[in-house]
């Protein structure tokens, strides 16, 4: 299994035996949802997580799908609670933009969620449109990766 060595931290591709440590980091999965099981497994057993790990285990993972309008899609960036502000969210959605088969790669977050669109302002993805009615007055808001993401960075 190859793995990006980032320095204090390395993402890889996430296997099936992966899926119970990735349970234990995402804060959606302890919330007891049943759904997030089911979605991070399957996931994993259709090899579309890239995880970033250190010593310590499991840090975050990235799920990148090519489902929508044939482009490729961050349909999920999680980082564990403790791991934030480490460049963890930075460092897969680089990942993410370095791997994908598609020459666009979308994602999309909810308008409350202020952390993840500053992380996606920094890394360059512009947004590129509005939707209401998913989750009921908390509009989602479409990014799209530049081309040449590590330009966007200082």
């Amino acid at each position: 299994m190859a793995v990006e060595d980032l320095g204090k931290f390395a993402v890889r591709r996430a296997s099936e035996l992966d899926a119970d440590a990735l349970l234990q980091i995402d804060s959606v999965a302890a919330e007891g949802t049943g759904e997030r099981h089911l979605s991070i497994e399957r996931w994993c057993r259709k090899g579309l997580v890239a995880m970033a790990e250190d010593a310590s285990g499991a840090l975050g993972y990235c799920v990148v799908e090519y489902t929508f309008f044939e482009q490729g899609f961050v349909t999920m960036l999680m980082v564990a609670p403790d791991a934030r502000g480490r460049g963890v969210g930075a460092r897969l959605l680089d990942h993410a933009a370095a791997s994908r088969t598609t020459p666009k790669l979308f994602t999309s977050t909810n308008v409350s969620n202020q952390p993840m669109q500053r992380l996606l302002q920094r890394a360059g993805w512009s947004p590129v449109g509005l939707l209401h009615g998913l989750d009921e007055g908390d509009p989602e808001l479409f990014y799209l990766c530049p081309r040449d993401p590590s330009a966007a960075r200082p």
